[in-house]
């Protein structure tokens, strides 16, 4: 029974290829207007509020 299971993943299709979205094209391109977290590094920015930079990941917060 093992084997069938093997089988039926084998068969799933061609891999599709996901689009580049409007931020990663902005990063790469160096208009990214957003600073990254210190914490967590390059590729998670902090989020611009009215008096403070927030990150959603790990929860750093800067007052402005």
């Amino acid at each position: 029974m093992a084997d069938k299971k093997k089988d039926a993943k084998k068969s799933e299709g061609p891999i599709k290829k996901h689009t580049t979205s409007n931020r990663q094209k902005n990063y790469e391109s160096g208009k990214a207007k957003n600073r990254f977290c210190p914490k967590c590094g390059p590729g998670v920015m902090l989020a611009d509020h009215k008096d403070r930079l927030y990150c959603g990941k790990c929860h750093y917060m800067e007052k402005k």
